[in-house]
């Protein structure tokens, strides 16, 4: 199977020459996204004879993978490996996250850095941030993974018709196992083994995982919806219920009317009401789009 490299790349022309090269001794196919980089990232791999896609400014994360994606189908591939331009990825692990595609195990692989535990050298806030984006990326996915932010990942060719992404940040990792989750596709990890040296992440790790971790939900709730509205709608409508009985109740034992349990009786199924209607809305409105594209 023919592979194709994927470098999203934003400033990178300390580390970029250097890591082409190497990524040469396993194929010619390199597709550069450079992310409206201020330096000479974009001259840079042109001149070493990748394929460059340049943005005119610097869109995210998200934008760059797309733009990879969408190249890709330009070009004669069969399998593509995203891998980072900072240096971090092991080029000796592009064969780990492409072989359960070439044997076909899988549609998508990711390299995940807690698989096993003498290769757990991330830093501990960002290891409670990935654990818990992954936990919530999980509540939606078929098989559980351990690594829902790995970019280091390998696709077959057969999954870009079927996800596209709209995220411009570093929400689409998630956003992308959410959709592939949702058409069926086959999903693995393998062990692999990230090189930190220093802090290379550009991102504030608050404003990052709060990013993050808003987009993971805004598109749990677009493709899940029943799951994501309907279950607190569930919960506050029996919460509403049982204050209304208890209200009335209340009344009929004492004649007095209960106004603290009463608003707390229609705040509650008004807001499980709305989330019903919400989720059962929302899940039409997916639906018409999805036969649409059919």
């Amino acid at each position: 199977m023919k592979i194709v490299l994927g470098l999203p790349a934003y400033n990178e022309e300390k580390n970029l020459a250097n890591i082409i090269n190497q990524l040469k001794k396993i194929t010619d196919n390199i597709i550069v996204c450079n992310d409206g980089s201020s330096d000479q990232t974009g001259p840079i791999a042109e001149k070493i004879g990748a394929i460059v896609v340049n943005h005119p400014k610097n869109m995210g994360y998200g934008a760059s993978i797309r733009s990879i994606f969408t190249k890709f189908m330009e070009v004669d591939g069969d399998i593509l490996v995203t891998f980072d331009a900072d240096g971090q990825h092991r080029i000796e692990d592009i064969q780990k996250v492409t072989e359960p595609i070439i044997k076909n195990e899988a549609d998508i692989v990711i390299g995940s850095r807690f698989l096993e535990k003498d290769q757990q050298e991330v830093p501990t806030y960002r290891k409670f941030g990935i654990k818990t984006i992954t936990n919530l990326t999980n509540t939606t996915l078929g098989s559980k993974i351990t690594d829902a932010q790995s970019g280091f990942r390998a696709y077959c060719r057969r999954v870009f018709p079927n996800i596209v992404p709209s995220e411009h940040g570093m929400g689409v990792s998630t956003e992308i196992l959410i959709k592939a989750s949702k058409n069926d596709f086959r999903i693995k990890e393998v062990p692999i083994k990230i090189l930190y040296q220093g802090e290379t992440s550009t991102h504030h790790p608050v404003s990052h995982g709060a990013s993050v971790m808003l987009s993971t939900l805004k598109f749990i709730s677009i493709e899940h919806p029943l799951k994501f509205y309907g279950i607190p709608g569930i919960i506050f409508l029996g919460i509403g219920l049982f204050f209304v009985g208890w209200t009335i109740q209340y009344f009929t034992e004492n004649g007095v009317f209960p106004p603290v349990l009463a608003l707390i009786a229609i705040g509650s199924t008004l807001f499980g009401l709305v989330f019903l209607m919400t989720a059962i809305m929302l899940y039409s409105i997916v639906n018409l789009i999805r036969d649409g594209k059919k």
